[in-house]
């Protein structure tokens, strides 16, 4: 490594990449590298950073992740949890270094459109434009496959798009990368609703990366009242309207000035709260049926796995009243309305939470209805749509996989 004492002589700062880097110890089984679903060359590309060889780290960066732009924003960093140096001190920056990499690349314009010299007549159709569709395609595309990516909104990204806050992840970002893929010759069909395999004719192999959709629903009484809606419903709304779309008032799903109740502890049900603060939410609760994580490791999880610990962002330094150990038993309301929230604690309490919108982030059972046969060998499955739901480095590495699968099928 560039300095194999940075470790002792730097702290762990969000800020200062080149420097941050330099605390990565070139460990002889580097774990972080072993942790990340996507294999990245972490060690590598931080002695990269440290000795000024940007290029050459984009360089490894990019051969091992199509959107490392996407994940070094919303990715939980698997890796730093499994970095060495966390055993006894703060771990390496690793996702703060990947950002550095990734947009020092595009400000050096390191990042060109380089569509493949050789095609091979093969046409691939990839249903679904989340990070493992758009990975399998990017990877197809590479291979000299004429691909064609069908998403059923009115724009390309999928969760990433219209799942996830414009705090978490500016959509300026998907557009940029979309805008090289489309000039090296993947072709995004849009509006486009696949139900089956006679919508996609004339195509050699199909992938299919619809994700995992469907939502979890909280069947209790009251759950036909007005002003209850699932996590996803009220995020894409949300994000369409700041794109500029208009929605109709009969249909808006607002916070403004209204009591919130967010039904679920997760990253889903944490967008939710940031995006009722920013609409103005007179008050946000968040509840969970779960114990409170710990705020740091426990013996149930000892390093390298991946701790599920207390999570604290911005949006809940915003204003959220958190609650765990809850339980949701039924809604009461008004002319069909909701009003309020019974709830019962471990220990037996029963209470009652006012509430004029009650968002629902409590996960998901699988993807959409299809009515596609996957036993046919030219059909393949990425994502969440074939692991359930997950991470988006998962995603993006099932889609890299799926596009290793096809191309060999197509070889055969």
């Amino acid at each position: 490594m560039g300095d194999p004492r940075g470790f002792l002589k730097v702290a762990r700062k969000e800020e200062g990449s080149r420097e941050q880097a330099s605390r990565c110890m070139d460990c002889g089984t580097p774990f972080c590298h072993s942790a990340c679903p996507l294999g990245n060359y972490i060690p590598e590309w931080n002695d990269l950073m440290f000795n000024d060889h940007w290029q050459r780290a984009f360089e490894l960066l990019n051969a091992s992740n199509n959107l490392p732009e996407v994940t070094s924003r919303l990715c939980p960093a698997l890796c730093e949890y499994a970095c060495v140096l966390g055993i006894n001190d703060d771990p390496v920056t690793v996702k703060q270094n990947e950002l550095a990499i990734i947009e020092y690349a595009f400000k050096k314009k390191l990042i060109k459109p380089n569509p493949p010299k050789i095609r091979t007549g093969k046409k691939v159709a990839v249903v679904g434009s989340g990070p493992a569709g758009l990975a399998c395609a990017a990877e197809l595309n590479k291979k000299g496959h004429e691909v064609t990516l069908f998403e059923k909104d009115d724009k390309i990204g999928g969760i990433m798009r219209y799942g996830i806050p414009d705090f978490k992840l500016e959509k300026k970002i998907l557009d940029r990368r979309i805008a090289i893929w489309k000039k090296e010759g993947i072709k995004f069909e849009l509006n486009s609703l696949i139900k089956d395999k006679h919508d996609l004719k004339g195509f050699d192999a199909i992938c299919l990366a619809g994700g995992c959709r469907t939502p979890r629903d909280l069947k209790i009484p009251g759950r036909n009242l007005k002003e209850i809606h699932f996590a996803m419903d009220y995020l894409i709304q949300s994000n369409k309207r700041l794109a500029g779309q208009k929605i109709a008032k009969k249909d808006l799903i607002d916070a403004k000035g209204k009591n919130v109740v967010v039904i679920g502890g997760g990253d889903t049900g944490s967008d939710c709260v940031g995006t009722a603060n920013l609409q103005g939410a007179a008050c946000v609760i968040q509840i969970e049926v779960m114990p409170k994580p710990p705020e740091c490791r426990d013996k149930k999880c000892p390093w390298p796995k991946y701790p599920l610990l207390l999570k604290k962002i911005s949006c809940h330094e915003e204003g959220v009243k958190r609650q765990w150990e809850i339980a949701t038993t039924k809604f009461l309301g008004k002319k069909g309305k909701i009003e309020k929230i019974k709830c019962q604690e471990k220990s037996g309490k029963k209470f009652e939470l006012e509430a004029d919108l009650v968002i629902l982030a409590i996960g998901f059972t699988g993807p959409e209805p299809h009515g596609f046969d996957l036993k046919q060998k030219d059909i393949f499955v990425a994502g969440d749509m074939n692991r359930g739901p997950s991470l988006i480095v998962w995603a993006i590495h099932e889609g890299r996989q799926a596009a290793e699968a096809i191309d060999k099928y197509l070889k055969e």
